[in-house]
C-alpha cells in the first residue's frame, strides 16, 4: 500500500524575476514499511522533495498524495492539522524543544492531538526505552549528547503514529559510532513495527543501509534502485 503519490511534480521559485528549476516532474511512490533514501548533490532538488513530501513547501505544480488526500488542497491550518497527526520529522539539527524534558519533548505532539494522559505516558516510556534512553527521560536536551538528542527527536516523530518519517540528514551532525548506533535504532523500528522511513542524505551509512535509494539530479529522478 503506498502511503506517499507525487505526480509530476514541479517547483520554481523565483519565477517573476530569475527562475531557479528545483524540481522538474518528479513522479514517485513510496510503500508502506520501506526504508529509503533520496540522495544526490547539493542544489539537485532532494530537500525541495522532501519539504514538499512533508508539506513545509508547496509545488509549483502537480500534487502529492499521502494516504489518499492530496494535501495541495489542504488550507493552511488543515496543513498544520494533517502534519501533526500524519507525519513525523527527524532534523539534522535536532529542533528539542530546550525547556522541556526528553519526556516531554516525546509527549509534546501528543498533548496537542489532544490524547488522553495514560496513553500519552505509556507511548513515551515505550518509545523512549525504544530509543535507549528510559532512565534519561527527565533530562532536558541540555544535558544529553548530540546522539541521545537525535534518538530523542526519533522518539518525538513517533509518538504520534505518523504514516511515516521523514529523516533530513539525521546523521549529519554525528560521529561515526553514533550514527551506526542511531541508524540501527530506526532500522529495528522499521523492520519491528513497520514504520516508514524517508531519508534525504549525502551520508554513505544510511545510504548503505536503504532498501531503496532514490538519486536526485537537477531536479529529476535519474535513478530508483531497489535492493533486496
Amino acid at each position: 500500500m503506498a502511503v506517499i503519490v507525487t505526480r509530476d511534480l514541479h517547483k520554481t521559485y523565483n519565477p517573476d524575476t530569475i527562475p531557479v528549476h528545483a524540481l522538474n516532474g518528479v513522479s514517485l511512490s513510496v510503500e508502506e514499511g520501506e526504508f529509503t533514501a533520496i540522495v544526490g548533490p547539493s542544489g539537485s532538488g532532494k530537500t525541495t522533495l522532501l519539504n514538499i513530501l512533508g508539506g513545509l513547501d508547496s509545488p509549483t505544480s502537480g500534487y502529492v498524495e499521502i494516504g489518499g488526500t492530496d494535501i495541495s488542497q489542504l488550507s493552511e491550518n488543515q496543513l498544520i492539522d494533517f502534519r501533526k497527526n500524519h507525519i513525523g520529522f527527524v532534523f539534522q539539527s535536532y529542533n528539542l524543544i530546550p525547556v522541556l524534558t526528553a519526556y516531554e519533548n516525546v509527549e509534546f505532539v501528543m498533548l496537542l492531538q489532544g490524547r488522553p494522559e495514560k496513553e500519552r505516558r505509556e507511548r513515551c516510556v515505550a518509545l523512549l526505552e525504544a530509543v535507549g534512553l528510559k532512565d534519561h527521560m527527565d533530562r532536558r536536551p541540555s544535558q544529553l549528547s548530540g546522539g541521545q538528542q537525535q534518538r530523542v527527536a526519533v522518539a518525538r516523530a513517533l509518538a504520534p503514529r505518523p504514516a511515516f518519517i521523514l529523516a533530513d540528514e539525521p546523521t549529519a551532525n554525528l560521529d561515526s559510532h553514533t550514527s551506526a548506533n542511531l541508524l540501527d535504532i530506526m532500522g529495528k523500528l522499521n523492520h519491528e513495527e513497520k514504520v516508514t522511513f524517508i531519508f534525504s542524505t549525502h551520508d554513505s551509512r544510511v545510504i548503505e543501509r536503504a532498501h531503496r535509494v532514490v538519486t536526485v539530479e537537477d531536479g529529476v529522478i535519474i535513478r530508483d534502485e531497489l535492493r533486496s
